[in-house]
Parts: structure tokens; C-alpha cells; sequence
């Protein structure tokens, strides 16, 4: 059984670039509850678009599948208060050109 969203809990996550060298850089999301109601937890996705690959990470827990990447919350920053926030980083490798995905998803349960 997969878990369903609270009543009146969702999300928005903001991607950035905050450094970036010849062959990494780090990156940080700030995930915003935008719902009526404390989120109990949250996933934010996103799909790399040029060979990046992450390397480490903390606030989160992330998994890479290919060029798609899931963050979830850790226990202690799972709940966001209604107007709230909460960020997770991480470094990351790449080759080529290096862009801010096209989309970046949020799920709040």
C-alpha cells in the first residue's frame, strides 16, 4: 500500500546550484509545505539531464535510479509546519554542461 497524501498537506521544492567546479558541484533544495495542514513527510524527484551523478548527501535520504534522483525526508525534518521549510544538499559529479533540472517534483504525505 503506498501512502496517500494528508488532507490539505502538500509541497513545492527549489532547486540551486550554490558551487560548482571543474568536475562537481553542490546543490541544495529548499522543500516548502504550501498546504493547510503539517506535512508527515515528503519526496521531492527531479530527472538529471547531462550524466550528473550524486555523490553524497545529508538532510535527505537520495537514491539515484539512471538520471532520475528521489529525496526523502529524514525523521527529523519529515513534518513542516503549514508556511514552513525545510533543505537538504548534496555534491554531485558531471561532465559536459551542468543545468538546473527542467522539473522538480514535491509529494507531501
Amino acid at each position: 500500500m503506498s501512502p496517500s497524501a494528508s488532507a490539505g498537506a502538500s509541497c513545492t521544492a527549489t532547486y540551486q546550484i550554490t558551487s560548482q567546479w571543474s568536475d562537481g558541484f553542490q546543490g541544495d533544495v529548499t522543500v516548502r509545505n504550501t498546504g493547510r495542514a503539517p506535512t508527515n513527510g515528503w519526496t521531492v524527484t527531479w530527472t538529471f539531464a547531462n550524466g550528473q551523478k550524486v555523490t553524497q548527501y545529508w538532510n535527505a535520504t537520495v537514491t539515484q535510479a539512471g538520471a532520475v534522483v528521489t529525496a526523502k525526508n529524514v525523521a527529523y525534518n519529515g513534518t513542516i509546519a503549514t508556511g514552513g521549510s525545510t533543505s537538504f544538499g548534496f555534491l554531485s559529479s558531471w561532465t559536459g554542461a551542468n543545468t538546473v533540472p527542467a522539473a522538480v517534483t514535491c509529494s507531501a504525505t
